[in-house]
């Protein structure tokens, strides 16, 4: 059992999986989440359910959340019952969501004054990575706490690249990433709609894209709920809608162009509008075969 104690705030679908991770890896884990199935279950794996986040980090060397939004972060960290609240002088709070870099640095010069330290380091890999503890994790922030926290984060990832040592930089990063990530979503999805719609095999057609160029991770483990035409929840249509706003943002803010991203965000807006928000990011697709008036699952 090592002697390290942590927090986990934030136990959804992301979370949930994470924190298993962790008590697998033999850590002691106090966690919290506004909704309290996850927490059942963690209970029974052995986490110490808490009744809020400031319990949840009083009790805790380091402290970890795992939250859909910017608001979300600053409310948890520095709200009236928070992290800011409950963490002990000299602890580490890891955010391993997916927010703005302006507002990880509002939140660590926040922290700062308590002498609490802090790194960002969002995630990518999805539900999958998340479950089978696979995850990429982009970390910014100073190299000394980055160190410190190396075991925690290994036992939820297999890819872990200190990008910058300010926080903030696992932000950046993590937004170019869900660029990346949507567009080849949006590229798998036209090149999938397209194909089966002139009459081929969309399974054979999937075999065949694999073994070139157009191979990618986006192709293995989203290209069969295409297949399928099933779309359960991995990673919401409205939390990768999210994550573009962010990179518009940030586009804007540094003066970087980024016009593929900001036609993708539209089709993002209007898959929102369509009331499709809790699919999976996948389910991109359904929009381009609307417009096709072809359904890759079973044809028209």
């Amino acid at each position: 059992m090592t002697s390290r104690s942590l927090a986990f705030i934030g136990t959804g679908i992301m979370g949930r999986p994470m924190t298993l991770n962790l008590l697998k890896a033999g850590y002691s884990v106090a966690v919290y989440n506004k909704s309290k199935p996850p927490l059942e279950e963690l209970g029974k794996a052995g986490a110490e359910v808490c009744g809020s986040t400031a319990e949840a980090a009083s009790k805790a060397d380091i402290i970890i959340t795992c939250l859909p939004d910017s608001p979300d972060v600053e409310d948890v960290a520095l709200g009236p019952d928070g992290i800011l609240k409950g963490a002990k002088e000299g602890a580490l709070y890891i955010d391993m969501s997916t927010i703005s870099p302006a507002v990880s640095k509002k939140v660590a010069a926040a922290l700062r004054g308590k002498s609490v330290r802090m790194l960002d380091a969002p995630v990518s890999g999805g539900d999958v990575g998340a479950r089978e503890g696979t995850l990429s994790i982009m970390v910014g922030g100073e190299p000394a706490d980055f160190e410190e926290a190396v075991p925690v984060f290994e036992a939820m990832g297999k890819t872990i690249v200190h990008v910058g040592e300010n926080v903030g930089d696992g932000g950046y990063v993590k937004i170019a990433n869900q660029i990346m990530v949507g567009l080849h979503i949006a590229a798998m999805s036209e090149a999938l709609v397209l194909g089966s719609k002139a009459g081929v095999d969309p399974e054979k057609m999937m075999a065949a894209l694999s073994g070139g160029l157009a191979q990618s991770r986006v192709l293995d483990l989203r290209g069969p709920n295409l297949v399928r035409g099933e779309f359960p929840a991995g990673f919401r249509i409205r939390l990768h809608r999210k994550d573009l706003r962010l990179a518009m943002e940030a586009g804007a803010d540094l003066g970087v162009p980024i016009p593929a991203t900001g036609q993708l965000y539209q089709m993002f807006t209007a898959l929102l509008t369509a009331g499709r928000g809790e699919l999976d990011h996948s389910g991109y697709a359904t929009l381009i075969e609307d417009l096709a008036g072809h359904k890759v699952s079973g044809g028209v």
